[in-house]
Parts: structure tokens; sequence; C-alpha cells
């Protein structure tokens, strides 16, 4: 067994253990192989797999019991140090990380030495920013809110009518400088990602069916842009919405944000209300307050990175994941991309990799699969949105499989997924079976 914990080695820290920072911890081993020691600090001792959270809940199953891995476990067989603890600050100048171990309540305030450091921690999700949301809000984004949901909808929904939508998300500047694509200018988003209010309108509607309380016509789904998943790409949006209107329900654009939730529905701050018994809204995604401020971040708190995902005043400095200003919009897939970046620029600088394989620079593409109810599922591939030349749209069975099969393979792999798997998936939802 091979031992990398030399004091010569380069210390590669790693700051969140969710799907970024556990894609980048293996993809930094696969890569560096000996010449590093990898330290993943994390809050929790679980990765949450937010993505099939609505399947879970509107199949009436508790996510908690289904959609949690543990971390440790996960970065043993890589030789990876777990620390559970919540990060306090960073300091970029003197290499230093800044944590107190929360284990157990108490703990005293510690520090930790990088070579190199990558930024993965994700973003706070601003509920607490929604007035009323306490009170009114449903959501789909965590165990708890997902079992929140499911528990209202088998006991107290009474039928009524439906909202669904997001509020305005604050970007950042920290692309202002990025183009893609052959000089595409880096775009601007409303909302941090709306394929989950997608995904809950269409599982909504099924549920609905199901339990014999009616169709879409009950929901009316909200967007603060111009168009709803903009980043899907207009072509593919235009599709959605023609689908969508043809099966009955509302739709509300230029909502510009949600202003409060009451018991009665949403009210937005173009002006308008929707009324609404149920009321499932997804918030700004905004960086942790550790963020804010430093040297590494621009003026909203998003880690700044080239398309190399290497932070330009720290070159040792990485970001993968929600963390980085250039995840737009915060979506997985983009995510799983850049960990492989970060991962090979380390490498290159270690030595194990040459410059022409390391620094082939991140190219944004909207994977998205959303599951629709009644096994079915919509698949999305679309880069036009950064200045890309394809947008595809395919619904039926096999999108909803792949979903499934994506989910029971990360478990079993421990979230190590095969390099082929987005080319074999690809090739199924667009080539072989999907309508």
């Amino acid at each position: 067994m091979k031992s990398y914990e030399t004091s010569m080695n380069s210390h590669v820290v790693i700051l969140g253990g969710n799907f970024a920072g556990l894609g980048s911890a293996q993809k930094v081993r696969e890569y560096c192989g000996d010449s590093v020691r990898i330290t993943v600090i994390d809050r929790k001792d679980y990765l949450l797999f937010v993505p099939n959270v609505p399947a879970e809940v509107f199949e009436g199953r508790d996510p908690g019991k289904t959609l949690r891995m543990n971390i440790p476990d996960a970065l043993e067989e890589d030789h990876v140090q777990f620390l559970q603890a919540e990060i306090k600050a960073i300091d970029p100048e003197a290499r230093r990380v800044d944590f107190v171990p929360n284990e157990r309540p108490g703990a005293a305030p510690d520090s930790i030495s990088y070579d190199y450091l990558i930024v993965a921690v994700g973003n706070r999700l601003a509920y607490d920013k929604i007035e009323g949301f306490a009170e009114h809000g449903q959501t789909v984004s965590d165990f708890y809110y997902g079992n929140k949901l499911r528990h209202f909808l088998a006991n107290d929904y009474k039928g009524g009518p439906i909202a669904i939508g997001s509020a305005r998300f604050h970007q950042g500047d920290g692309t202002k400088d990025i183009t893609l694509y052959g000089g595409h200018p880096f775009p601007r988003a409303e909302a941090a990602c709306e394929g989950p209010p997608v995904e809950v309108m269409l599982s909504m509607a099924s549920w609905l069916g199901q339990h014999g309380k009616g169709g879409p016509d009950k929901i009316t789904v909200f967007t603060p842009a111009s168009l709803i998943a903009e980043d899907a790409g207009e072509k593919v949006v235009g599709k959605l919405l023609e689908i969508a209107g043809g099966m009955g329900f509302n739709y509300v654009n230029k909502a510009k944000d949600i202003t409060r939730l009451t018991k009665e529905g949403v009210e937005l701050a173009s002006g308008k209300k929707i009324e609404a018994e149920l009321k499932i809204v997804f918030p700004d995604w905004v960086p942790h307050d550790f963020m804010k401020g430093l040297p590494i971040s621009d003026n909203e708190g998003f880690v700044v990175t080239d398309v190399t995902m290497r932070n330009p005043k720290y070159p040792n400095v990485f970001a993968a994941g929600d963390a980085a200003a250039i995840t737009v919009p915060k979506l997985g897939g983009i995510g799983h991309a850049q960990c492989a970046i970060v991962a090979r620029q380390i490498a290159r600088d270690l030595g194990k990799m040459a410059a022409a394989e390391a620094d082939k620079p991140l190219e944004p593409v909207v994977y998205c699969i959303g599951d629709m109810g009644n096994n079915q599922a919509f698949y999305i591939r679309s880069n036009s949105w950064f200045g890309g030349p394809d947008q595809v749209l395919k619904m039926g069975h096999m999108p909803f499989l792949l979903k499934m099969q994506y989910k029971n393979l990360f478990f079993k792999n421990k979230g190590k997924m095969p390099e082929w798997g987005l080319d074999v998936s690809q090739l199924l939802a667009e080539k072989l079976f999907a309508a």
C-alpha cells in the first residue's frame, strides 16, 4: 500500500466534500499520484445527492435514507484525510485556512497550511432572505426540506393552486473578462439554476394526476428572467414552453424577484401576485460569509478564476463547482468538468502532465436530466448560451433510466464515474431510444 503522507509531498487542501470537493480529491489523486497529500474539509461527513431529492419526494420516500453517502469512506481508498469542521477564514498570503472542528460543540479554533487550495464549498442557499419562506414556503434542495414537502403533500395539501419558481440570482463581476467558445462574452444569469423548477413543475403535475387532485392547469411556474431556464437555449426552452403550454401549465416571466410568500400565494418584485396554496421556491445562491471580501473573490464572494479554474492573483488557488464565479448556471455537470481541469493543472505544476493536455480550457455545457414522474424524464444538452452550436432536448423513458442509473453507479463507485459515462449517456439519450 502506498503512503501519501511524507513531508516532501505538496499538500492539497480542498474545502468542501460534496460533488465538486469529492470529485476534485479523486481527480487530484488520479493525476498527481504520490506527489501530493490531500486533505478535505467539510462541515458534514456525508454527501447530499441533491439531484434526486425531487424524485424521492414525489415517490413518497425519505431522501435522507436513500441519498446520503459517507464522505470519509469514499475518500479512504484514495488515502485522503478528512476533517469535519466549519471553515472560518482563508488567508491566501499565508497559505492558511482557519477552521473550528464541529463534531462536538466547544472545539478550539485551529488552522491548516496548504501548497494548493481548491475552493469547492458550494454556496449558501438564501432562503433566509425570502420573507415568509419559513412559514409558507416549500422546496426540495435537501433532506430536511424534501421531507417537509413530502409530509405536506401527504397530510396537509388541500388541492389548491401551486406556484413554482426562482428568486433572482446575483451573479457578481468575476466573469467580466472571460470569453468562451471562440470569443463569446460570458453570459449573465437572472436565476442560479432553473432545471429544478422545470423538473418540479412536471413531476408535480404527474403527482397531482396520480392522486386525483387535478392537472397542470393548477400550476404556475415563474422566473425572474425573460425566459425560464435560459441557459438551455432558446430553441430548447421554446420546445419546453410549447409542450408545457399545451399541457395547461401557467407561465410568468420577468418576475424580477420574490418579494414575499404569504398564506395566499407569492408576491413578485414585478408587482404581480400568484395565488397559491403550495409555494415551491428556489432561492438566490450566495457565497459563504467567509468568502466575501477576499482577494481571491469577486464583488459577491465567488472565486475568480480563468478558464483553467486558477485564480489570477494567487496561482496556487483554484475553485470548482458552485463556489467558482465561472460556474453559471450552478450546475453539477459543469462542476464535474472543473474537477478534472483543476487536477490537470496541479499535475502540470508537479511535472506529472504535459501542458498541452493540462491546459485544455473549460468549455461549459448544460447537461440536465430532470424527472417528470411516471417513469419519464427530460434530457438537455446545450452550449448555445455560452456561444457553442448545440441545443438538444429529448423526453421519454430512457432519460429517466439514465438519471436513476447515474445515481446507482455514483453510490456503487463512491463518486468515481467512468470517463465514457457522458458519451454513452449522450448516445442513449440522443440517438437510440429517446423520442
